[in-house]
C-alpha cells in the first residue's frame, strides 16, 4: 500500500459512521489518565475519558491525514507551495491588518526574517514588518 492508498483508507475509516466499537487495552501514563478524568469530572470536557481519548485520537489522525496529503501534494507540485511572504500576506488579510495593503513591506520582512530564522512563520514576518513600521514612524 503506497502513501496515497493509505491516506484514502484512513479517510474511509474515519468517515465510517456505523458506530461499531471494539474493546482495546491502551497503556497510558497515570498522570495523563488522571488529568483526563479531572477534565471530564470537573469541566465536562467529554462524557467520559474514553470519549475524550477517542476524540483526541481522531483529531490526531485527521491532522496527520491533512498534513501528509499537503506534504505529498507539495512534493509532486513544488511550485504550488506558497512562499513565506505569500502566507504572511494572506494572514495579514485574514487578520484585517493594515499590512495587507503593504505586500512590498511583507516581502522584505519575509526575506529578512528567513535569513535569520530557518523555521520562521508568517507571524514572525508580520511582527518584523510591524517593527519596521514602528521604527520609521
Amino acid at each position: 500500500m503506497d502513501a496515497l492508498e493509505a491516506l484514502d483508507e484512513m479517510n474511509r475509516l474515519l468517515d465510517t459512521t456505523d458506530g461499531e466499537t471494539v474493546n482495546t487495552s491502551m497503556r497510558l501514563p497515570v498522570a495523563l489518565r488522571d488529568a483526563a478524568a479531572l477534565a471530564v469530572a470537573q469541566f465536562g470536557a467529554a462524557p467520559s475519558t474514553t470519549t475524550m481519548t477517542a476524540a483526541a485520537l481522531r483529531q490526531a489522525l485527521e491532522t496527520l491525514v491533512m498534513e501528509t496529503a499537503l506534504r505529498l501534494h507539495y512534493e509532486q507540485h513544488p511550485t504550488a507551495k506558497p512562499t513565506l511572504a505569500e502566507v504572511a500576506l494572506a494572514l495579514a488579510a485574514q487578520d484585517g491588518s493594515p499590512l495587507a495593503d503593504r505586500p512590498d513591506l511583507i516581502a522584505n520582512a519575509a526575506e529578512a526574517v528567513a535569513d535569520r530564522r530557518a523555521d520562521a512563520d508568517a507571524d514572525d514576518v508580520l511582527l518584523w514588518a510591524e517593527a519596521q513600521l514602528a521604527v520609521v514612524a
